[in-house]
């Protein structure tokens, strides 16, 4: 009897040992599958993807392939991403991400700060705000949100006053004083470094400045605050997704030290990490 008791226990702990095995193998495949997943990140080109360069050799290391699709026109990262043809985008700011919803209804969150760019009055025809002549021309972004943003820079250095409470994303329609009735001109943004000879000043996305071979710490007229700066901008994903490992793996790898050092070294100050 003892016998045959020993048998079946050693029986039982071997189709244990079998079902345990068969579970820890089940396990690393999961994670073997998880690690060689690919992520399609929306980036814009130039300075962004040379930063977006640096995480995804980070987001490697962590097992985790990202693979970079560049775009030159910020109206079109978040319809691809709503589309489905990208996992998550990284270009953007809040207030650019809220307009977008207002006027098409993505479904699209923001997951993880990235980069602050502070944004510029760049000028190739003066060398100072005080420069500045009745009637003298102004280009600002032409999107809501950093049109708004250019009005709120100038307002803040005494070039115009707005309307109060409007907020991040006051609009032309919205300035209350105009003391030297300065002409402020809209054009789409990755326009206007190449259209900087045509106005007297113009207002520039730090990304769009420094591809264009503008130093924002040296050629800036005046700039937006660093510290406190409220565009900072951030990794976004489609709701459904925002809990998704792989873009959590994703934000690590930007908010990482080598994409900080990486600033540092790099864009001295033009571009500051956001986290």
């Amino acid at each position: 009897m003892q016998g045959k008791t020993t048998s079946w226990l050693r029986r039982a702990g071997l189709a244990g040992g079998i079902a345990l095995a068969l579970f820890a193998a089940q396990i690393a495949a999961q994670i073997a599958e998880a690690a060689a997943e690919t992520v399609k990140l929306g980036v814009m080109g130039g300075a962004e993807e040379e930063i977006a360069e640096v995480a995804k050799t980070v987001a490697a290391g962590k097992g985790l392939t990202v693979e970079l699709i560049t775009f030159s026109d910020y109206n079109i990262p978040n319809a691809a991403l709503d589309a489905g043809d990208l996992d998550a985008n990284a270009f953007q700011h809040k207030p650019y991400l809220e307009a977008q919803i207002a006027a098409r209804g993505y479904k699209i969150v923001p997951i993880g700060f990235t980069i602050v760019e502070p944004m510029g009055l760049y000028s190739r025809k003066i060398k100072s705000v005080g420069d500045l002549k009745p009637g003298s021309s102004i280009g600002i972004p032409n999107d809501p949100s950093n049109g708004g943003r250019a009005l709120n820079l100038l307002a803040a250095n005494g070039l115009i006053k707005l309307a109060p409470g409007k907020g991040l994303s006051p609009s032309i329609l919205d300035i209350a004083e105009n003391p030297k009735a300065l002409k402020l001109v809209e054009l789409e943004a990755a326009q206007l470094p190449r259209a900087l000879e045509d106005f007297d000043a113009a207002i520039i996305n730090t990304d769009y400045a420094v591809n264009s071979g503008l130093t924002p710490s040296k050629d800036a007229l005046i700039q937006e605050p660093r510290e406190g700066n409220p565009y900072g901008n951030f990794i976004a994903a489609r709701e459904k997704d925002k809990d998704r490992p792989a873009l959590k793996t994703l934000v690590d790898s930007f908010q990482s030290k080598e994409v900080r050092d990486f600033l540092e070294t790099r864009f001295k100050g033009a571009i500051l990490p956001a986290w």
